[in-house]
């Protein structure tokens, strides 16, 4: 009889999985801000889905009463260090000033991954995540309008010592919402996005052939929003959590549009 309760979670998580909702996303030649190789190439994207909205409280918690080895009492620190999910009551309980629809901060990169494989996805890729924050509400890429980086930038300056509002509130072009202005989001790559210039031997004329090129050849350096993503995430570790990071999951393919 014991393992009715872990059948009725196990359940429960099957049922929020399949309720998750996805955008589906075109892909295409896309003018990363990090170019594909030392000559600014553009980036090549698959189509691909992505969570309309970061990962909930609520959802995390689903999560980590089904996989108790992700509870902050449990969880290995090789993969998250100790202020993971410091913010709740308990190990399996959010308390009075966690609210459920916010968006689950202080995880890491891999609570993070676990949590995505357990409904079947994965991270997003940086150039996926770009690809899908250029949009505004009515264009697929809205990067070149002064005005739409003044207010994402906006949101950048605030200190962060305020709550975490809930998630929801307008989608974008693709029916994406809160990739900016709510939360900053771990990416799949997160640790290729910059390398040092003194981290490799510098008389080796191949020295821009590995996946963090594009820090030595930034394109578009004056959106300083997405800039500022890219030195955040590449000052992190995969056991890192902060009380303003979160995530959300993609999947590969177009799948359905719902």
């Amino acid at each position: 009889m014991k393992t009715l309760p872990c059948l009725f979670v196990a359940i429960a998580v099957a049922a929020t999985a399949q309720a998750a909702d996805y955008a589906s996303l075109p892909g295409g030649t896309f003018a990363s801000a990090l170019p594909a190789d030392a000559n600014n190439a553009d980036v090549k994207l698959a189509p691909f889905r992505l969570r309309r909205e970061p990962v909930t409280n609520a959802e995390f918690l689903a999560f980590v009463k089904a996989h108790p080895q992700w509870r902050r009492d449990q969880v290995a620190r090789i993969f998250a260090e100790p202020r993971y999910l410091q913010g709740w009551a308990a190990a399996d309980r959010l308390g009075d000033e966690v609210k459920p629809e916010q968006p689950v901060t202080e995880v890491s990169w891999f609570a993070a991954q676990a949590f995505c494989a357990s409904e079947g996805a994965r991270l997003p890729s940086w150039n996926e995540w770009e690809f899908a924050a250029a949009a505004d509400a009515t264009r697929a890429d809205a990067r070149s309008d002064p005005a739409w980086r003044a207010g994402i930038l906006n949101w950048y300056a605030q200190p962060s010592t305020h709550a975490v509002a809930e998630v929801g509130g307008a989608a974008n072009f693709y029916g994406v919402r809160n990739l900016h202005g709510l939360i900053w989001e771990w990416v799949d790559d997160f640790n290729a996005l910059l390398v040092a210039s003194d981290s490799r031997d510098q008389n080796d004329p191949d020295r821009l052939r590995f996946c963090g090129a594009g820090a030595l050849n930034l394109r578009d350096r004056d959106n300083y929003a997405v800039l500022m993503r890219i030195a955040l995430l590449s000052s992190l570790k995969g056991a890192d959590t902060t009380g303003n990071l979160g995530f959300r999951c993609a999947r590969d393919g177009a799948g359905e549009n719902r």
